[in-house]
């Protein structure tokens, strides 16, 4: 078995983006005392949304504007259901994804007669960006250079997060009220606008992370192509803590072993093909059970 590391990097940092991106938009849900099980849609939306209006207008980054303004939206109405109509989060965020999953596989066939996949004759992937003097630099530039924008996105994306939360007011409104919402309230911070807020911010990113996966790299639509990585992300916000820097690293971490488990598919090796692909999902559980054991042992302390 020959691993390219180079190349396995780089697919780590490509594979990683939108967990990142859905990352930080578990984390900001979090952050107001949400917990955003509906990511998981609002990511394979966008990725609709991305190929279709992408298409339709002849230009691939309007189609990713649009990614992004319809996982805002998707992120208004689910406020709208659990924090103005109190309906339960968890049953909330599983109709809304499964009104992603049926809503954008009915859309493929009455739209364009497709079932499964879609792929527009014509349309144009978003362009890879070499960064100046890096790209030059061997290994290094193989590894950092030539991804998609929304890569280079993801990476801004968590200083950003964090000095949103950390140095901005309305960030410390956004933690004061998942700390304690009433104590918020009392001291003049509207509720249920931080929570809008937050669910709608969180939504565009999910819309950004479902546009890279269907045309960042490729430019195509598949059914449920998400693949289940808005979960992935949401254990990665508990893993770390909500805190944007780990949250990311755990992402890198996940995206790794995806990355990973694709180039085994590809050697000679007698493990099986299902053992590799439940690498990830595994990694997640292994790293649920160490958190949860580790806030335990802390409590026998």
């Amino acid at each position: 078995m020959n691993l390219d590391l180079v190349a396995l990097a780089a697919a780590t940092l490509r594979i990683s983006a939108p967990l990142i991106m859905v990352g930080m938009a578990g984390l900001l849900s979090y952050q107001v005392g949400l917990i955003n099980i509906a990511l998981e849609g609002m990511m394979l939306s966008g990725a609709f949304a991305a190929v279709v209006i992408g298409h339709e207008a002849g230009l691939t980054w309007i189609g990713v504007v649009m990614a992004a303004v319809v996982g805002a939206a998707l992120g208004a109405l689910f406020a709208l259901a659990v924090v103005t109509l109190r309906a339960n989060l968890i049953v909330s965020g599983l109709a809304l994804n499964f009104l992603a999953i049926g809503g954008t596989a009915y859309l493929m066939g009455i739209l364009y007669d497709k079932s499964g996949t879609f792929a527009p004759e014509g349309m144009d992937k978003l362009p890879a960006w070499d960064i100046p003097l890096l790209k030059d630099v061997p290994y290094l530039g193989e590894i950092l250079s030539g991804h998609s924008p929304l890569v280079y996105a993801s990476w801004i994306l968590i200083p950003i997060t964090s000095v949103f939360l950390y140095r901005m007011v309305v960030g410390g409104h956004l933690r004061a009220v998942g700390e304690h919402a009433e104590a918020a309230e009392t001291a003049g911070i509207s509720v249920w606008r931080m929570q809008y807020l937050a669910l709608m911010l969180g939504g565009a990113l999910c819309g950004l992370a479902g546009a890279h996966l269907s045309v960042g790299d490729q430019a195509l639509f598949r059914e449920k192509m998400t693949n289940d990585r808005g979960f992935i992300a949401l254990a990665a916000v508990y893993f770390a803590a909500a805190r944007p820097g780990l949250t990311a690293v755990a992402c890198l971490l996940f995206g790794f072993f995806e990355a990973l488990q694709f180039r085994l598919q590809l050697q000679n090796t007698d493990l099986p093909n299902e053992f590799l692909q439940m690498t990830p999902y595994l990694m997640v559980v292994i790293a649920l059970t160490v958190m949860s054991a580790r806030k335990e042992w802390r409590k026998g302390w």
